[in-house]
């Protein structure tokens, strides 16, 4: 081949490359926040089943005024905290390595760790991006703590009680104004191995979460911040029995409901989503880039209108 041809060829393949980079470029672009606070609420063992049942007003308010899918999934195994990590690292157990129900390290080595020695979770992000933004975990099981950047959050709290956990989030998030704050509530998870789940006694412990759910929607209102806030309410897994951690639709079928700013209510969302999607649409409702290992979509669909 000719001298000649071979640098027109060289420049071409450049021009297309740096086009591709440019494309690659503005993927990734930070984009505007489109909320100041995210409250991500998770019940442990809260199956997408329990909806056929049981009375929940509140997040059947969510479910009316914002987006919701009933079909999210958890991954595999469908156990506790596998599905949080993956929740709020953006991937699959395959890169973040918790492989197990009480995982408190990982039991693949993670693909990649940060400056705390862990996957990254969605508070490095924030701490990267925005580090003066306020974050804060609340959780009643203390198995969540092992899945955080403890050092990056204002509020780590392990509470004794639901209520407990729900009294110190609301604290911090109203007093502190906080950019993200994560709650996590033990029930009806600890019921359903105890009694069994879709009993009597499991769908009592659903209510009850729905009445903390309630409580998180009128201290926003009450402190003035709901109109600048997106709520996401989801779960770890469901169950079947007494047990969880199988392939059964029952277990790994959960709930996924977002509300707040920003929010149509648009309904039920035909996007398949998967646990790991909540991380990235935490990011994507804050303004954040999402870094190449982690594996979660954010669920733009949520904030699209359908005459767009």
């Amino acid at each position: 081949m000719p001298n000649s041809i071979k640098h027109l060829t060289f420049i071409v393949m450049l021009m297309i490359g740096l086009a591709s980079f440019s494309q690659a470029a503005e993927k990734v672009e930070k984009k505007e926040a489109l909320a100041k606070h995210v409250i991500l609420v998770g019940s442990d063992g809260f199956g997408a089943y329990a909806f056929e049942k049981a009375k929940v007003p509140h997040l059947r308010k969510m479910m009316e005024e914002g987006a919701y899918s009933l079909k999210a999934r958890s991954v595999l195994p469908s156990s506790s905290a596998v599905n949080w990590a993956s929740m709020l690292m953006g991937s699959d157990p395959v890169l973040h390595g918790y492989t197990e129900w009480g995982s408190e390290t990982p039991e693949i080595p993670s693909r990649v760790v940060g400056e705390t020695g862990i996957f990254p979770t969605i508070f490095s992000l924030l701490e990267k991006q925005r580090p003066d933004a306020k974050k804060g975990v609340s959780y009643t099981w203390e198995g969540i703590g092992h899945l955080f950047e403890k050092p990056w959050v204002d509020l780590d709290y392990n509470g004794y009680s639901e209520e407990n956990t729900l009294e110190k989030a609301l604290e911090f998030i109203t007093q502190e104004k906080p950019a993200l704050t994560s709650i996590h509530f033990n029930e009806p998870d600890s019921i359903g191995h105890e009694i069994g789940h879709d009993t009597p006694q499991y769908y009592e412990k659903v209510e009850m979460i729905d009445g903390l759910v309630g409580k998180v929607i009128e201290a926003l209102e009450e402190s003035n911040m709901m109109k600048d806030s997106v709520i996401i309410f989801t779960a770890d897994h469901g169950g079947i029995g007494k047990g969880h951690g199988g392939q059964t639709l029952v277990e790994m079928e959960i709930p996924w409901i977002i509300y707040g700013k920003n929010i149509p209510a648009q309904g039920e969302l035909e996007f398949p989503i998967i646990t790991y999607d909540t991380a990235a649409t935490i990011a994507y409702v804050l303004g954040l880039e999402t870094p190449d290992v982690w594996r979660g979509k954010p669920v733009i669909d949520a904030f699209e209108k359908e005459s767009d």
